[in-house]
């Protein structure tokens, strides 16, 4: 199986977001998750149904961003030398 063509490379936004995003820690997504979740019961138990569960999808969201940040420090993007 062939990794990546050697024509391949990033766009110009996909290298500026991964730029900005691989200077955040990456218990910082996890972080953001678990806090949404906790306003999400706040709001819960406020009584404010809707918006709980409105905050309480953002968990998703920011652990898919924590996974995304883990790959981008791991793998980084546009290698110079890819590997075989």
């Amino acid at each position: 199986m062939e990794s990546q063509s050697k024509s391949h490379s990033e766009g110009k936004v996909a290298t500026a977001i991964e730029e900005q995003t691989s200077k955040l820690p990456s218990d910082t997504f996890l972080w953001a998750a678990l806090a949404s979740m906790g306003v999400s019961l706040t709001l819960k138990c406020l009584g404010h149904q809707h918006n709980a569960l409105f905050v309480g999808q953002w968990a998703a969201p920011f652990l898919l961003l924590g996974i995304y940040n883990k790959i981008v420090k791991t793998q980084g993007h546009d290698q110079e030398n890819p590997q075989p």
